[in-house]
């Protein structure tokens, strides 16, 4: 017999070569660094599943995961794993809060919708202080002509073009339900976009397209005809990893509702 733990967790990925185990020099993942605690305070080889993958360099606020170990938890003894798991990571992850799951929650399958965030810092000089966590843009930006573009991507299309290479995916299709552009506060640019599952480096690619438009003076109407062409070679360039943030990884209520806070 198992018991399936569900936890979030958030981690400033500068310094990390992405969520998933792979090779890339001297530097770690995210996964293999949280495995790695795990395994050694459940004391078993721990197996570790995410609701999905984010690139070298991007954050997460609230990524959901979970994995399964023989150790039986009783959560009316009150043991703070977060606590525990903490002690042992470097001081870019933290383990936020953690659950009992039911046999039937999986935090990649189970997962419905997701929310990420773009920031970028649009003044004169860049911020020595929030380089690894925004992009700098110099010139004006005019907002109006970004959201303009991102309208166009609202709804369930076919975003091939906006897919960079990497895993073999047959079906490109895709559902957004919210795209949108704001000010955050004066100087500061964020695009939050809320969608059912995501192509590798899809977001960055949409914020890079937008921008190109933008700073190109093109109809904002191009956003469409670079999403009909599903041909990524029609799109721009992925925006810096540094200011996308995973936000929010939503689930069926009822699996919410089953899950036993430890």
């Amino acid at each position: 017999m198992t018991t399936k733990v569900r936890f979030t967790v958030a981690y400033d990925g500068t310094n990390y070569c992405g969520w998933q185990k792979q090779k890339h020099g001297d530097l770690k993942s995210v996964a293999h660094t949280i495995e790695d605690v795990l395994s050694e305070v459940f004391n078993e080889k721990i197996t570790l599943f995410a609701s999905g993958r984010t690139d070298a360099g991007v954050h997460a606020l609230n990524q959901v995961c979970h994995f399964s170990t023989h150790r039986k938890l009783d959560p009316a003894r009150k043991w703070d794993l977060c606590w525990a798991l903490n002690s042992h990571l470097p001081s870019s992850i933290v383990v936020k809060k953690a659950w009992l799951a039911p046999e039937d929650f999986h935090a990649t399958l189970s997962a419905t919708h997701k929310t990420y965030r773009y920031l970028i810092i649009n003044q004169q000089r860049p911020s020595p202080h929030l380089a690894r966590h925004t992009d700098w843009i110099r010139h004006p930006v005019d907002i109006a002509h970004l959201q303009r573009s991102s309208e166009i991507i609202v709804g369930k299309q076919d975003f091939k073009s906006f897919q960079s290479v990497g895993t073999p995916i047959l079906d490109t299709v895709r559902t957004v339900y919210k795209a949108d552009w704001e000010w955050r506060k004066p100087g500061v640019l964020q695009f939050t976009i809320t969608g059912s599952g995501f192509l590798k480096q899809m977001v960055r690619n949409i914020v890079g397209t937008s921008l190109m438009l933008e700073r190109k003076g093109s109809d904002p109407l191009a956003m469409k005809e670079i999403l009909d062409a599903k041909d990524r070679k029609k799109a721009g360039p992925p925006a810096p990893a540094q200011g996308l943030y995973l936000m929010k990884v939503y689930y069926p209520q009822d699996l919410d509702n089953r899950c036993i806070e430890l």
